[in-house]
């Protein structure tokens, strides 16, 4: 139960970093976004992103959104290490 929860965390701290990407290429309007490997870094964060998009649209072009979605990532990730750290101290 432990490796599961460890390789969870993992994955939410790299999908954290990959949204961190997307978010700072997005300051840069010449990037063609069709263009690989800013295609399937799109293909892999836009989902994500998108849901909190249907929550709060964008303001004056400027898209609140990523905070909202690493927000919850923080608290994800938060939930994932202290499940790691009571099945660890717990032995099971």
């Amino acid at each position: 139960m432990n490796l599961l929860f460890t390789t969870l965390a993992t994955f939410v701290q790299f999908y954290s970093y990959l949204l961190i990407i997307r978010v700072l290429l997005t300051w840069f309007p010449t990037i063609n976004w069709y263009n690989q490997p800013f295609a399937a870094l799109s293909q892999i964060t836009d989902p994500y992103l998108n849901l909190f998009r249907s929550i709060i649209p964008p303001l004056g072009g400027i898209d609140l959104s990523p905070i909202l979605a690493f927000l919850a990532l923080n608290l994800i990730g938060g939930l994932l290490r202290t499940l790691t750290s009571l099945t660890f101290v717990q032995g099971f």
